[in-house]
Protein backbone atom coordinates (compact mmCIF):
# COMPACT_ATOMS: atom_id res chain seq x y z
CA UNK A 1 0.00 0.00 0.00
CA UNK A 2 2.70 2.49 0.98
CA UNK A 3 4.17 4.25 -2.03
CA UNK A 4 1.16 3.51 -4.22
CA UNK A 5 -1.57 5.95 -5.17
CA UNK A 6 -5.33 6.46 -5.11
CA UNK A 7 -6.53 7.66 -8.51
CA UNK A 8 -9.72 9.67 -8.60
CA UNK A 9 -11.31 10.06 -12.01
CA UNK A 10 -13.48 13.12 -11.60
CA UNK A 11 -14.05 14.64 -8.16
CA UNK A 12 -16.85 15.03 -5.61
CA UNK A 13 -20.04 13.17 -6.47
CA UNK A 14 -23.44 14.58 -5.45
CA UNK A 15 -22.07 16.14 -2.28
CA UNK A 16 -20.94 12.79 -0.81
CA UNK A 17 -18.43 13.64 1.93
CA UNK A 18 -16.35 10.53 1.27
CA UNK A 19 -15.85 11.52 -2.36
CA UNK A 20 -14.06 14.75 -1.38
CA UNK A 21 -10.57 13.30 -1.30
CA UNK A 22 -8.59 14.01 1.87
CA UNK A 23 -4.96 14.02 0.83
CA UNK A 24 -3.65 14.32 4.38
CA UNK A 25 -5.45 11.10 5.33
CA UNK A 26 -4.07 9.09 2.41
CA UNK A 27 -0.55 10.45 2.79
CA UNK A 28 -0.22 10.41 6.58
CA UNK A 29 -2.21 7.31 7.53
CA UNK A 30 -1.81 5.04 4.48
CA UNK A 31 1.46 6.26 2.97
CA UNK A 32 -0.23 6.79 -0.39
CA UNK A 33 -0.21 9.53 -3.01
CA UNK A 34 -3.42 11.04 -4.36
CA UNK A 35 -3.64 11.46 -8.12
CA UNK A 36 -6.49 12.96 -10.10
CA UNK A 37 -7.59 13.09 -13.71
CA UNK A 38 -10.73 14.62 -15.14
CA UNK A 39 -13.39 12.32 -16.60
CA UNK A 40 -12.80 14.00 -19.94
CA UNK A 41 -9.56 12.02 -20.16
CA UNK A 42 -11.60 8.86 -20.63
CA UNK A 43 -13.52 10.53 -23.46
CA UNK A 44 -10.28 11.74 -25.06
CA UNK A 45 -8.86 8.25 -25.08
CA UNK A 46 -12.04 6.86 -26.61
CA UNK A 47 -12.21 9.54 -29.32
CA UNK A 48 -8.50 9.36 -30.14
CA UNK A 49 -8.41 5.56 -29.82
CA UNK A 50 -5.79 5.58 -27.09
CA UNK A 51 -6.41 2.08 -25.86
CA UNK A 52 -5.22 -1.45 -26.56
CA UNK A 53 -7.40 -2.37 -29.54
CA UNK A 54 -6.54 -6.04 -29.35
CA UNK A 55 -7.59 -6.20 -25.71
CA UNK A 56 -10.74 -4.20 -26.44
CA UNK A 57 -11.83 -6.65 -29.15
CA UNK A 58 -11.09 -9.57 -26.84
CA UNK A 59 -13.08 -7.94 -24.03
CA UNK A 60 -16.04 -7.11 -26.29
CA UNK A 61 -16.22 -10.67 -27.61
CA UNK A 62 -16.07 -11.97 -24.04
CA UNK A 63 -18.95 -9.70 -23.07
CA UNK A 64 -21.05 -10.91 -26.00
CA UNK A 65 -20.48 -14.53 -24.97
CA UNK A 66 -20.69 -14.22 -21.18
CA UNK A 67 -22.70 -11.14 -20.16
CA UNK A 68 -26.38 -11.69 -21.05
CA UNK A 69 -28.67 -8.71 -20.87
CA UNK A 70 -31.40 -8.71 -18.26
CA UNK A 71 -34.75 -6.99 -18.53
CA UNK A 72 -35.18 -3.36 -19.51
CA UNK A 73 -37.37 -1.61 -16.91
CA UNK A 74 -37.81 1.56 -18.94
CA UNK A 75 -41.20 2.40 -20.52
CA UNK A 76 -41.46 1.54 -24.20
CA UNK A 77 -41.39 5.16 -25.32
CA UNK A 78 -38.06 5.73 -23.54
CA UNK A 79 -36.23 2.51 -24.38
CA UNK A 80 -33.10 2.69 -26.45
CA UNK A 81 -32.93 0.95 -29.82
CA UNK A 82 -30.89 -2.21 -30.31
CA UNK A 83 -28.29 -0.16 -32.19
CA UNK A 84 -28.04 2.32 -29.31
CA UNK A 85 -27.69 -0.48 -26.77
CA UNK A 86 -24.93 -2.14 -28.78
CA UNK A 87 -23.11 1.20 -28.97
CA UNK A 88 -23.45 1.59 -25.20
CA UNK A 89 -21.88 -1.85 -24.71
CA UNK A 90 -18.93 -0.85 -26.89
CA UNK A 91 -18.56 2.39 -24.96
CA UNK A 92 -18.76 0.58 -21.60
CA UNK A 93 -16.11 -1.96 -22.57
CA UNK A 94 -13.79 0.79 -23.79
CA UNK A 95 -14.26 2.57 -20.46
CA UNK A 96 -13.27 -0.60 -18.60
CA UNK A 97 -10.10 -1.01 -20.66
CA UNK A 98 -9.17 2.67 -20.36
CA UNK A 99 -9.77 2.89 -16.62
CA UNK A 100 -7.56 -0.15 -16.12
CA UNK A 101 -4.87 1.57 -18.22
CA UNK A 102 -5.20 4.74 -16.13
CA UNK A 103 -4.73 2.80 -12.91
CA UNK A 104 -1.72 0.66 -13.80
CA UNK A 105 -0.60 1.59 -17.30
CA UNK A 106 -0.39 -0.52 -20.43
CA UNK A 107 2.73 -1.00 -22.63
CA UNK A 108 0.52 -1.92 -25.60
CA UNK A 109 -0.99 1.50 -26.23
CA UNK A 110 -0.50 3.08 -29.68
CA UNK A 111 2.86 4.49 -30.67
CA UNK A 112 3.29 8.05 -29.47
CA UNK A 113 1.33 7.41 -26.28
CA UNK A 114 4.30 6.63 -24.07
CA UNK A 115 3.11 8.97 -21.33
CA UNK A 116 -0.37 7.43 -21.24
CA UNK A 117 1.13 3.94 -21.11
CA UNK A 118 2.70 4.64 -17.70
CA UNK A 119 -0.53 4.82 -15.72
CA UNK A 120 -0.72 6.24 -12.19
CA UNK A 121 0.75 3.44 -10.03
CA UNK A 122 -2.66 3.15 -8.40
CA UNK A 123 -3.57 0.42 -5.92
CA UNK A 124 -7.10 1.86 -5.66
CA UNK A 125 -9.28 4.37 -7.44
CA UNK A 126 -12.75 5.72 -8.04
CA UNK A 127 -14.98 7.26 -10.70
CA UNK A 128 -17.25 10.24 -10.04
CA UNK A 129 -19.91 9.51 -12.65
CA UNK A 130 -22.96 11.18 -11.22
CA UNK A 131 -24.35 13.35 -12.37
CA UNK A 132 -22.48 15.29 -15.03
CA UNK A 133 -21.17 12.12 -16.70
CA UNK A 134 -24.21 9.88 -16.27
CA UNK A 135 -26.64 12.56 -17.50
CA UNK A 136 -24.88 12.39 -20.88
CA UNK A 137 -22.90 9.15 -21.20
CA UNK A 138 -23.41 5.48 -20.22
CA UNK A 139 -22.48 4.93 -16.58
CA UNK A 140 -19.37 2.99 -15.66
CA UNK A 141 -21.18 0.31 -13.65
CA UNK A 142 -19.84 -2.42 -15.92
CA UNK A 143 -16.25 -1.20 -15.56
CA UNK A 144 -16.54 -0.82 -11.79
CA UNK A 145 -18.06 -4.26 -11.26
CA UNK A 146 -15.58 -6.08 -13.49
CA UNK A 147 -12.56 -4.26 -12.08
CA UNK A 148 -13.54 -5.27 -8.54
CA UNK A 149 -14.10 -8.89 -9.59
CA UNK A 150 -11.39 -11.57 -9.44
CA UNK A 151 -11.53 -12.26 -13.19
CA UNK A 152 -12.22 -10.67 -16.55
CA UNK A 153 -11.73 -11.49 -20.23
CA UNK A 154 -8.14 -12.51 -19.46
CA UNK A 155 -9.19 -15.10 -16.87
CA UNK A 156 -8.50 -15.09 -13.10
CA UNK A 157 -6.51 -12.12 -11.85
CA UNK A 158 -5.98 -9.98 -8.76
CA UNK A 159 -9.06 -7.81 -8.25
CA UNK A 160 -8.76 -4.06 -8.39
CA UNK A 161 -10.19 -1.77 -5.72
CA UNK A 162 -12.43 0.70 -7.49
CA UNK A 163 -15.06 2.86 -5.87
CA UNK A 164 -18.30 4.00 -7.46
CA UNK A 165 -19.21 7.68 -6.98
CA UNK A 166 -15.51 8.15 -6.14
CA UNK A 167 -16.23 7.42 -2.48
CA UNK A 168 -12.58 7.55 -1.49
CA UNK A 169 -13.22 6.46 2.10
CA UNK A 170 -15.15 3.39 1.03
CA UNK A 171 -12.39 2.68 -1.48
CA UNK A 172 -9.82 2.91 1.31
CA UNK A 173 -11.95 0.58 3.45
CA UNK A 174 -12.14 -1.92 0.58
CA UNK A 175 -8.37 -1.66 0.15
CA UNK A 176 -7.64 -2.59 3.77
CA UNK A 177 -10.02 -5.56 3.53
CA UNK A 178 -8.55 -6.74 0.25
CA UNK A 179 -4.98 -6.54 1.49
CA UNK A 180 -5.94 -8.61 4.54
CA UNK A 181 -7.77 -11.31 2.58
CA UNK A 182 -6.63 -11.32 -1.08
CA UNK A 183 -10.33 -11.51 -1.99
CA UNK A 184 -12.65 -9.35 -4.07
CA UNK A 185 -14.53 -6.79 -1.99
CA UNK A 186 -18.16 -5.74 -2.18
CA UNK A 187 -19.05 -2.10 -2.55
CA UNK A 188 -22.66 -1.55 -1.52
CA UNK A 189 -25.13 0.99 -0.30
CA UNK A 190 -26.20 0.32 3.27
CA UNK A 191 -29.59 0.97 1.80
CA UNK A 192 -32.46 -0.25 3.99
CA UNK A 193 -33.05 -2.13 7.23
CA UNK A 194 -35.87 -4.69 7.26
CA UNK A 195 -37.02 -5.77 10.71
CA UNK A 196 -38.64 -9.12 11.29
CA UNK A 197 -42.00 -7.38 11.73
CA UNK A 198 -41.68 -5.40 8.51
CA UNK A 199 -40.72 -8.50 6.51
CA UNK A 200 -43.72 -10.39 7.86
CA UNK A 201 -46.04 -7.45 7.21
CA UNK A 202 -44.97 -7.12 3.55
CA UNK A 203 -44.40 -10.77 2.62
CA UNK A 204 -46.08 -12.91 5.28
CA UNK A 205 -42.76 -14.64 5.95
CA UNK A 206 -41.34 -15.10 9.46
CA UNK A 207 -37.57 -14.78 9.59
CA UNK A 208 -35.42 -17.72 10.65
CA UNK A 209 -31.76 -18.34 11.51
CA UNK A 210 -29.28 -15.49 11.56
CA UNK A 211 -31.83 -12.94 10.35
CA UNK A 212 -34.22 -13.87 13.17
CA UNK A 213 -31.43 -13.58 15.73
CA UNK A 214 -30.73 -10.04 14.50
CA UNK A 215 -34.44 -9.21 14.27
CA UNK A 216 -33.94 -8.29 10.65
CA UNK A 217 -31.29 -7.63 8.04
CA UNK A 218 -29.70 -4.83 6.06
CA UNK A 219 -30.22 -4.59 2.32
CA UNK A 220 -26.85 -4.22 0.59
CA UNK A 221 -27.42 -2.96 -2.96
CA UNK A 222 -25.80 -0.55 -5.42
CA UNK A 223 -25.93 -0.12 -9.18
CA UNK A 224 -22.21 -0.01 -9.64
CA UNK A 225 -19.16 -1.52 -8.12
CA UNK A 226 -20.19 -4.79 -6.46
CA UNK A 227 -17.89 -7.66 -7.44
CA UNK A 228 -19.50 -10.60 -9.22
CA UNK A 229 -17.85 -12.92 -6.68
CA UNK A 230 -20.51 -11.82 -4.17
CA UNK A 231 -23.21 -13.82 -5.96
CA UNK A 232 -22.43 -16.71 -3.60
CA UNK A 233 -22.34 -19.36 -6.32
CA UNK A 234 -18.68 -20.35 -5.88
CA UNK A 235 -18.09 -23.37 -3.62
CA UNK A 236 -15.13 -24.49 -1.55
CA UNK A 237 -13.92 -28.09 -1.13
CA UNK A 238 -16.69 -28.72 1.41
CA UNK A 239 -19.44 -27.47 -0.89
CA UNK A 240 -19.90 -24.26 1.13
CA UNK A 241 -20.48 -20.89 -0.53
CA UNK A 242 -17.33 -18.78 -0.54
CA UNK A 243 -15.59 -15.79 -2.05
CA UNK A 244 -12.23 -17.30 -2.87
CA UNK A 245 -8.84 -15.61 -2.80
CA UNK A 246 -8.18 -14.55 -6.37
CA UNK A 247 -5.36 -17.05 -6.84
CA UNK A 248 -7.73 -19.94 -6.09
CA UNK A 249 -10.29 -19.01 -8.75
CA UNK A 250 -10.82 -21.69 -11.39
CA UNK A 251 -12.72 -21.77 -14.68
CA UNK A 252 -15.73 -23.43 -13.05
CA UNK A 253 -15.81 -20.67 -10.42
CA UNK A 254 -15.81 -17.98 -13.10
CA UNK A 255 -18.58 -19.78 -14.99
CA UNK A 256 -20.68 -19.96 -11.82
CA UNK A 257 -20.40 -16.20 -11.26
CA UNK A 258 -21.15 -15.36 -14.88
CA UNK A 259 -24.17 -17.66 -15.04
CA UNK A 260 -25.60 -16.05 -11.90
CA UNK A 261 -25.31 -12.53 -13.33
CA UNK A 262 -27.37 -10.58 -15.83
CA UNK A 263 -26.72 -7.04 -17.03
CA UNK A 264 -29.75 -4.78 -17.00
CA UNK A 265 -30.25 -1.56 -18.92
CA UNK A 266 -29.98 1.43 -16.59
CA UNK A 267 -33.06 3.29 -15.39
CA UNK A 268 -33.02 6.14 -17.91
CA UNK A 269 -34.88 8.40 -15.53
CA UNK A 270 -31.93 8.06 -13.17
CA UNK A 271 -28.98 7.40 -15.48
CA UNK A 272 -30.00 9.48 -18.49
CA UNK A 273 -27.02 8.31 -20.51
CA UNK A 274 -27.80 4.62 -20.04
CA UNK A 275 -25.33 1.89 -19.22
CA UNK A 276 -25.54 -1.60 -17.75
CA UNK A 277 -25.73 -2.74 -14.13
CA UNK A 278 -24.90 -6.23 -12.92
CA UNK A 279 -27.87 -8.05 -11.43
CA UNK A 280 -27.69 -11.08 -9.15
CA UNK A 281 -29.18 -12.33 -5.91
CA UNK A 282 -26.86 -13.70 -3.21
CA UNK A 283 -28.51 -17.04 -2.43
CA UNK A 284 -26.10 -18.24 0.25
CA UNK A 285 -25.17 -17.84 3.89
CA UNK A 286 -21.58 -16.67 4.12
CA UNK A 287 -19.62 -15.10 6.99
CA UNK A 288 -18.97 -11.45 6.20
CA UNK A 289 -17.43 -8.34 7.72
CA UNK A 290 -18.66 -4.87 6.79
CA UNK A 291 -16.36 -1.90 7.44
CA UNK A 292 -16.28 1.83 6.88
CA UNK A 293 -13.70 4.57 7.39
CA UNK A 294 -15.05 7.99 8.29
CA UNK A 295 -13.21 11.23 9.03
CA UNK A 296 -14.33 13.18 12.09
CA UNK A 297 -13.34 16.82 12.29
CA UNK A 298 -11.06 17.34 15.28
CA UNK A 299 -10.26 13.64 15.58
CA UNK A 300 -9.30 12.33 12.14
CA UNK A 301 -10.09 8.94 10.65
CA UNK A 302 -12.08 6.37 12.60
CA UNK A 303 -13.17 2.91 11.51
CA UNK A 304 -16.34 1.00 12.29
CA UNK A 305 -16.97 -2.64 11.52
CA UNK A 306 -19.59 -5.30 12.01
CA UNK A 307 -19.29 -9.05 11.59
CA UNK A 308 -22.30 -10.99 10.42
CA UNK A 309 -23.58 -13.19 7.60
CA UNK A 310 -25.19 -12.91 4.23
CA UNK A 311 -28.55 -14.63 4.50
CA UNK A 312 -30.66 -16.56 2.05
CA UNK A 313 -34.39 -15.89 1.93
CA UNK A 314 -37.02 -17.78 -0.06
CA UNK A 315 -36.95 -16.43 -3.60
CA UNK A 316 -40.50 -15.09 -3.49
CA UNK A 317 -39.70 -13.15 -0.30
CA UNK A 318 -36.47 -11.79 -1.76
CA UNK A 319 -38.16 -10.58 -4.92
CA UNK A 320 -40.97 -8.79 -3.08
CA UNK A 321 -38.50 -6.87 -0.93
CA UNK A 322 -35.96 -6.35 -3.73
CA UNK A 323 -38.60 -4.60 -5.84
CA UNK A 324 -38.98 -1.97 -3.10
CA UNK A 325 -35.57 -0.54 -4.13
CA UNK A 326 -34.22 -1.20 -7.63
CA UNK A 327 -34.90 -4.60 -9.12
CA UNK A 328 -32.13 -4.23 -11.70
CA UNK A 329 -29.25 -4.00 -9.19
CA UNK A 330 -27.30 -6.77 -7.38
CA UNK A 331 -28.95 -7.74 -4.10
CA UNK A 332 -27.46 -9.11 -0.86
CA UNK A 333 -29.13 -9.47 2.54
CA UNK A 334 -26.81 -9.01 5.54
CA UNK A 335 -27.61 -9.98 9.14
CA UNK A 336 -25.17 -8.60 11.72
CA UNK A 337 -24.10 -10.59 14.75
CA UNK A 338 -25.95 -8.84 17.55
CA UNK A 339 -25.39 -8.59 21.28
CA UNK A 340 -28.71 -7.15 22.43
CA UNK A 341 -27.02 -3.95 23.58
CA UNK A 342 -25.96 -0.58 22.21
CA UNK A 343 -25.04 -0.33 18.55
CA UNK A 344 -25.49 -4.09 18.22
CA UNK A 345 -28.90 -4.44 19.83
CA UNK A 346 -30.40 -5.54 16.50
CA UNK A 347 -30.02 -5.04 12.76
CA UNK A 348 -31.67 -1.62 12.90
CA UNK A 349 -29.32 -0.31 15.59
CA UNK A 350 -26.32 -1.33 13.48
CA UNK A 351 -27.62 0.62 10.49
CA UNK A 352 -28.64 3.54 12.72
CA UNK A 353 -25.07 3.80 14.01
CA UNK A 354 -23.43 3.44 10.58
CA UNK A 355 -21.52 6.55 9.57
CA UNK A 356 -22.33 6.65 5.86
CA UNK A 357 -24.65 5.19 3.26
CA UNK A 358 -21.84 3.03 1.85
CA UNK A 359 -20.05 0.00 3.22
CA UNK A 360 -17.15 -2.23 2.21
CA UNK A 361 -17.93 -5.91 2.71
CA UNK A 362 -15.43 -8.77 2.85
CA UNK A 363 -15.93 -12.50 3.02
CA UNK A 364 -15.12 -13.96 6.45
CA UNK A 365 -15.04 -12.75 10.02
CA UNK A 366 -11.88 -10.66 9.90
CA UNK A 367 -12.75 -7.97 12.44
CA UNK A 368 -9.92 -8.92 14.81
CA UNK A 369 -7.33 -8.65 12.03
CA UNK A 370 -8.78 -5.32 10.93
CA UNK A 371 -8.61 -3.93 14.48
CA UNK A 372 -4.95 -4.93 14.75
CA UNK A 373 -4.21 -3.33 11.39
CA UNK A 374 -5.92 -0.12 12.47
CA UNK A 375 -3.77 0.05 15.61
CA UNK A 376 -0.70 -0.22 13.38
CA UNK A 377 -1.99 2.64 11.22
CA UNK A 378 -3.10 4.67 14.30
CA UNK A 379 -6.75 4.66 13.27
CA UNK A 380 -9.09 4.22 16.27
CA UNK A 381 -12.00 1.80 15.98
CA UNK A 382 -15.25 3.43 17.08
CA UNK A 383 -17.64 0.50 16.65
CA UNK A 384 -17.15 -3.27 16.47
CA UNK A 385 -18.70 -6.54 17.63
CA UNK A 386 -15.52 -8.60 18.01
CA UNK A 387 -14.99 -10.53 21.25
CA UNK A 388 -12.33 -8.88 23.42
CA UNK A 389 -10.29 -12.08 23.77
CA UNK A 390 -9.79 -12.16 19.98
CA UNK A 391 -8.38 -8.62 19.77
CA UNK A 392 -4.65 -7.93 19.67
CA UNK A 393 -3.25 -4.43 20.01
CA UNK A 394 0.29 -3.40 21.02
CA UNK A 395 0.97 -3.85 24.74
CA UNK A 396 1.66 -0.13 25.10
CA UNK A 397 -2.08 0.51 24.54
CA UNK A 398 -2.54 -0.76 28.13
CA UNK A 399 -0.89 2.40 29.44
CA UNK A 400 -3.70 4.55 28.06
CA UNK A 401 -6.44 3.34 30.39
CA UNK A 402 -8.60 0.34 31.22
CA UNK A 403 -11.47 1.21 28.87
CA UNK A 404 -10.33 -0.40 25.65
CA UNK A 405 -12.14 1.91 23.23
CA UNK A 406 -11.00 5.10 24.96
CA UNK A 407 -7.46 3.76 25.26
CA UNK A 408 -7.46 3.09 21.52
CA UNK A 409 -8.38 6.69 20.77
CA UNK A 410 -5.78 8.06 23.18
CA UNK A 411 -2.99 5.78 21.95
CA UNK A 412 -3.67 6.56 18.28
CA UNK A 413 -3.65 10.30 19.06
CA UNK A 414 -0.43 10.04 21.07
CA UNK A 415 1.52 8.01 18.53
CA UNK A 416 0.12 9.81 15.50
CA UNK A 417 -0.23 8.64 11.89
CA UNK A 418 2.25 5.95 10.88
CA UNK A 419 3.43 7.67 7.68
CA UNK A 420 3.31 11.33 8.75
CA UNK A 421 6.57 13.07 7.98
CA UNK A 422 8.04 15.26 10.70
Amino acid sequence: MAGKSYLQIGAMCMGIAGSAINMDFFEDYLGMRCESVDEVEVLRRIEQEIYDKEEYEKALNWVKQNCPEGFDKNPDYAKKTREEKDADWEFSVKCACIIKDLLNGNPNLPRGCEEESLGHNAIAGGFQGQRQWTDRYPNTDFAEAVLNTSFDWNGPREPYVFSTENDTLNGASMLLLKLLTNRSQMFADVRTCWSGASVERVTGYELTGKAKEADGFIHLINSGACCLDACGEVRDEHGEAVIKPFYEMRDQDIDACLKATQWCEADLGYFRGGGYSSRFLTRAEMPATMARLNIVKGIGPVLQLVEGWTVQLPDDVSHKIWKRTDYTWPCTWFAPRVTGNGAFKNAYSVMNNWGANHGAISYGHIGADLITLCSMLRIPVCMHNVDDELIFRPASWNAFGMDKEGADYRACAAYGPLYRKA
